[in-house]
């Protein structure tokens, strides 16, 4: 594959640096596109930053190494995987019909031991993190596995995405505190909502083909409704941060970060514009951006003189 995929920035590092089937192998699992394992790997640093500042530490660098690298592996398969199912739809929507396995540039199977290759490396790391994560990541194969689907039975598949890419947080606050307390389940209810926003801006570049193949989204569901949505669905998002915030009694230095995570947020939605798919693109992709900055204050909540 010479050209970068639709989605695809034009200077990617991997059409810029690989070639032959490390560039196609690399196209299956996404890695051109590596927002997708910014927004699965910053909810669960977030665990592990929480449960950190709960206790007043710093957090653990090998567990958030560890989840790094775990998100990487996931991310990718998890794609591969969705390629998998939906290989015949993929081929019928512009966006995604010169992905390798749709284009025909690998076979199924070949895709079946790429999946079972990533997820048996990522397992080995979840076995040395505690069995509380053990039984956390087990539960994960669930949501991976119906969530392919959900764009065939409900409207709102976004949000059962929520329910995936964000059980990173359970699986980082386990993987420090050996359980789980209301501060990461606070935290994971709110990141649904935030799902559910940014993968409805994502989902506005496929309304048309979409509606032609029969396949449902949130943004069809909602029409001319989606920004006030989005807003509503990010509105939630932050009042549930700063609950989990409350609940780990986090420190006052947490305050001006969750400030800027806010005003991120509002910017976005001010911004949405069911019309300009492009745009929705580029808002979608800053929600990295967004999520970094929450880490990042979630750390900082570490410190706290006088308690939050």
């Amino acid at each position: 594959m010479s050209e970068p995929l639709p989605d695809a920035t034009a200077d990617n590092w991997v059409d810029r640096y690989t070639k032959g089937k490390l560039r196609t192998w690399l196209k299956v699992g996404r890695y051109d596109r590596p927002v997708g394992i910014w927004l699965l790997m910053l909810p669960a640093l977030q665990g592990v930053a929480l449960a950190a500042s709960e206790k007043g530490r710093w957090p653990n660098i090998w567990l958030l190494f560890s989840m790094a690298l775990g998100a990487a592996l996931m991310r990718a398969a998890g794609c591969a995987y969705n390629d998998l199912i939906d290989r015949k739809i993929d081929r019928q929507v512009a966006r995604t019909a010169l992905r390798p396995l749709a284009a025909g540039e690998v076979t199924w199977p070949g895709v079946l031991a790429y999946i079972v290759a990533l997820s048996s490396i990522a397992c080995f790391i979840l076995l040395n993190l505690g069995i509380p994560v053990i039984l956390l990541g087990l539960a994960s194969l669930l949501l991976v596995a119906a969530y392919p689907f959900m764009k065939r039975i409900t409207w709102w598949p976004q949000a059962w995405l929520g329910l995936t890419f964000n059980w990173g947080i359970l699986v980082g606050y386990a993987a420090d505190a050996q359980r789980l307390s209301l501060a990461p389940i606070l935290l994971y209810i709110g990141a649904i909502a935030w799902t559910l926003g940014y993968d409805t801006l994502y989902a506005l570049q496929d309304i048309e083909d979409d509606a032609m193949v029969g396949v449902k989204s949130s943004a069809r569901r909602l029409g001319g409704k989606v920004k006030p949505a989005v807003t509503a669905f990010y509105a939630f998002n932050f009042v549930m941060v700063l609950a989990a915030a409350w609940a780990a009694k986090l420190g006052p230095i947490f305050l001006p970060f969750a400030g800027l995570y806010a005003l991120h947020l509002s910017w976005q939605a001010s911004l949405v514009d069911a019309s300009k798919p492009r745009r929705a693109l580029i808002l979608f992709k800053s929600n990295a951006l967004a999520g970094l900055i929450l880490f990042v204050g979630l750390v900082a909540g570490t410190w706290r003189p006088g308690g939050f």
